[in-house]
C-alpha cells in the first residue's frame, strides 16, 4: 500500500507525506504514521497525539519550541494553513517562509520541526479537525514553548516585504 510520496521544502526539514487511501464501497483505509517511513520521521519516535479543533478563521500562532519537538499534522476535516517560518540568521534559510495548504480532501502529513516560528490557520467555511503527533512529551511544569502574537509585524513575509499577513487573500 505504501506508494505515498514525502516532498521537501525549502526550509531543512519541513516536509509533507502523501498519505495513499484504499477505497471501496465501504469507505477507504489509509495508513498515517509507519515507524519505517524513515525519510519523515527518523530514529525519532512519536511520544504523543494530539487533536485540536478550529473554527473557521481561527489564527493559532506564532510559537516554537526549543527542545527539539517536531509537530506532525493531519488534517482530518476541514482545510488548514500550515505555517513556518526561519528566524534563524545562521541558517542559510533566514526570513524564508514556508506555506502549506492540507485538508481533508488530501490527507497527508506535513511536518514542522520546531525550531521554526510556526502558526496554523482553518481556512474555509468550516471547522478544521486536525490530528497531530509530536516526538517529545509534553511537560506541564516546563512547557517547551517560545510564543508570539499572530500579527508580529517582525515576522516578514519574504513576498510582499511586510508583515506576514495570515488573512492575506491568497490571488494576491
Amino acid at each position: 500500500m505504501d506508494g505515498g510520496k514525502t516532498v521537501n521544502f525549502e526550509l531543512n526539514g519541513v516536509q509533507v507525506r502523501h498519505i495513499d487511501k484504499s477505497t471501496d464501497e465501504r469507505g477507504y483505509f489509509a495508513e498515517v504514521a509507519r515507524n519505517d517511513w524513515i525519510e519523515l520521521f527518523g530514529e525519532m519516535w512519536i511520544s504523543q497525539a494530539n487533536l485540536s479543533y478550529g473554527y473557521p478563521g481561527t489564527i493559532r500562532a506564532w510559537h516554537r519550541h526549543t527542545k527539539g519537538q517536531i509537530d506532525y499534522f493531519i488534517v482530518l476535516r476541514g482545510a488548514m494553513k500550515i505555517v513556518a517560518y526561519d528566524d534563524n540568521k545562521e541558517s542559510g534559510t533566514y526570513g524564508k517562509i514556508v506555506e502549506i495548504i492540507a485538508s481533508e480532501e488530501k490527507l497527508q502529513i506535513v511536518k514542522i520541526p520546531g525550531h521554526y516560528w510556526h502558526g496554523t490557520k482553518t481556512i474555509g467555511n468550516k471547522p478544521s479537525l486536525t490530528m497531530y503527533f509530536v516526538n517529545n512529551l509534553y511537560e506541564y511544569n516546563n512547557p517547551d514553548e517560545e510564543r508570539r502574537p499572530w500579527n508580529d509585524s517582525l515576522i516578514i513575509d519574504p513576498k510582499t516585504k511586510e508583515a506576514y499577513d495570515w488573512n492575506r487573500p491568497a490571488h494576491k
